[in-house]
């Protein structure tokens, strides 16, 4: 006879399930949740998945697939919000439906009306919370920075050589890596909001900077750019899909402002610091204002440098790929101030590794090391 399944056991088994759903979708700005109703012996009976804000959150989206609920257990890998925001309160959902148990993934970072457990355990609700939190956690964390912060939640993509270059001293990076590597990045593409570049980039590699290699949604293309020097035919005006914005300094001529809005371009104007450059909270802060929730950071180098010099990133997406350029004058990945000692270096926590082709894809949260 097969060994029972504990509940423990039970719930990091529906929960994982939970977070397989949650995946789905595109709700920003909301986040990632995902939910699964099972009877007393672990079968599924639905599951569901909040696919885009203003649309059914993901208790409610399984309650509505479900044939049966009375006396379920719901496992969700977000606590059920507590308010009205562009649908009701799913705890209201919840114990409509006569759930005899909840089991949650993961408190919300930041709950408009706190109290959702409290009032389903009100209700006579058994709940549990805290399974696979670290996992339903990571599920939602653009959504916790900022929705505590109004910044966007920002990753750094770059694909580099052995020695850490993203481009030969002349300039050309086409291509670093294989098309395994390249299809992955259109993937990161797709799950943002946006995605950034800097003026450089735009003038050296002409980049569309939407999603062609997989089915997905195109995000809003923008670009760094103090003095518009985007030319009106640069493929990030005229590629299929997405808005184009170009964040700019006061100093930029009305001549360039003139015809960039004229090639369809979003100008939005940011305050320029003591160096001349545009400051960089500043830009993310409007961009955080307008949505933009989860960014995808391309470049360049002095891109990646700033945003890490200040503290504004939160994860890498780094391919790596088996070739030395052996270049000191080649461009590395971030070209900042940097750190005067190794502790001081920005890491990787728990970067998970995977093979694609001849190339090697290392991803994780960024953490900022410590100098003694």
């Amino acid at each position: 006879m097969a060994e029972q399944e504990s509940e423990a056991a039970r719930d990091a088994r529906l929960m994982a399930l939970a977070i397989d759903a949650a995946r789905r979708g595109r709700p920003s700005p909301n986040p990632h949740v995902g939910a699964v109703i099972s009877d007393d012996e672990g079968q599924v009976i639905a599951s569901g998945h909040h696919e885009r804000a203003g649309m059914a959150h993901a208790e409610v989206d399984a309650i509505a697939k479900a044939d049966r609920t009375e006396g379920m257990t719901l496992h969700v890998t977000l606590e059920p919000c507590n308010h009205h925001g562009r649908t009701g309160p799913c705890t209201e959902a919840v114990i409509a439906a006569g759930f005899r148990r909840v089991v949650i993934g993961s408190l919300d970072p930041a709950p408009h009306v706190p109290g959702a457990v409290d009032r389903l355990r009100a209700a006579g609700i058994e709940v549990r919370h805290g399974v696979l939190e670290r996992d339903c956690k990571a599920l939602v964390a653009d959504f916790a920075k900022h929705i505590k912060t109004k910044l966007p939640y920002v990753v750094l993509k770059s694909a580099v050589t052995l020695d850490g270059r993203m481009a030969t001293r002349t300039g050309d990076s086409k291509w670093i890596t294989g098309e395994a590597a390249r299809t992955e990045a259109h993937r990161l593409r797709d799950r943002a909001d946006g995605v950034l570049v800097g003026i450089g980039t735009v003038l050296a590699d002409d980049p569309q900077l939407n999603v062609r290699h997989v089915p997905g949604v195109d995000p809003v293309r923008i670009v760094l750019d103090r003095a518009l020097r985007t030319p009106h035919t640069a493929k990030v005006l005229t590629a299929s899909g997405g808005e184009c914005w170009i964040l700019h300094g006061s100093s930029a001529p009305q001549e360039r402002r003139d015809a960039l809005r004229e090639a369809g371009a979003l100008l939005l104007e940011i305050a320029e610091g003591s160096d001349g450059r545009l400051v960089m909270e500043d830009a993310l802060r409007a961009l955080g204002e307008r949505e933009i929730v989860r960014l995808l950071v391309e470049g360049g180098p002095q891109v990646h440098g700033t945003l890490l010099d200040g503290g504004l990133a939160d994860r890498a997406e780094i391919f790596v790929a088996p070739r030395v350029l052996g270049d000191g004058a080649a461009p590395g990945m971030a070209m900042g101030r940097g750190s005067d000692r190794m502790a001081g270096a920005w890491q990787i926590d728990d970067p998970v590794v995977r093979r694609l082709g001849d190339d090697v894809w290392i991803s994780g949260e960024l953490r900022r090391g410590e100098e003694s």
